[in-house]
């Protein structure tokens, strides 16, 4: 039974003796252990947005880590997308299960600049390029027959140009952190927290443990 589905957490631990001062750096090193690991898709994350009224989640995949945020990239036109523009607070949460390990990160999204869209956008597959031109992510079509149809229509169209255009309508995020959670899986259900909180006036970070 699902009440009966339980693990013990014995495979590391996080103190604050061995933390990194900043998170970013803290971040990297833990993808840098998760990637090490081989880990199913390391870069994974649950988006969570909010429409002012009910929250969404779902997962994407982390495109890039600078000095300002994390970068994901989607249609401006999804729901997702739609959310983030009335409202920019958003969470993401990294779950990499072998390393009994998890990170939360809260902050503003912003979009990034079209020039690193079209850079990211230009290295993708040929055929990811067109799927984001053929699919009006987030509304009701008729059939899978109509996308496909869409997609044939447009592979057409590009046969003998490797050049396709970027939609006007697809883009790359940024969140921008004001808080990360690190936390390790513990026996005992003891689990390990540590959080960093942005402090505004010093433009710096502050770390605590948090009770499991």
């Amino acid at each position: 039974m699902m009440q009966d589905l339980r693990r013990e957490y014995k495979s590391g631990e996080l103190l604050e003796s061995n933390i990194k001062e900043n998170p970013f750096e803290q971040f990297q090193a833990w993808f840098q252990e998760a990637l090490s690991g081989k880990i199913l898709e390391p870069n994974a994350m649950t988006l969570a947005t909010c429409d002012h009224n009910k929250p969404s989640a779902r997962i994407v995949l982390l495109k890039g880590v600078d000095a300002r945020g994390f970068i994901f990239y989607t249609n401006y036109h999804s729901r997702k997308g739609n959310e983030l523009e009335s409202n920019p607070h958003a969470a993401l949460l990294f779950f990499w299960d072998t390393l009994e390990r998890q990170v939360r990160v809260e902050g503003i999204v912003e979009r990034i600049d079209r020039n690193s869209t079209e850079i990211y956008f230009n290295s993708r597959p040929k055929d990811s390029r067109i799927g984001a031109l053929a699919s009006p992510q987030s509304t009701v079509i008729e059939s899978r027959e109509v996308l496909e149809n869409k997609m044939k229509a447009l592979s057409d169209k590009y046969t003998n140009a490797e050049d396709v255009p970027v939609p006007p309508y697809w883009g790359g995020y940024r969140l921008v952190p004001r808080y990360f959670e690190f936390w390790q899986g513990r026996s005992s259900r003891l689990h390990d927290r540590i959080v960093y909180e942005h402090v505004a006036e010093k433009n710096s970070w502050k770390a605590c443990r948090l009770a499991p």
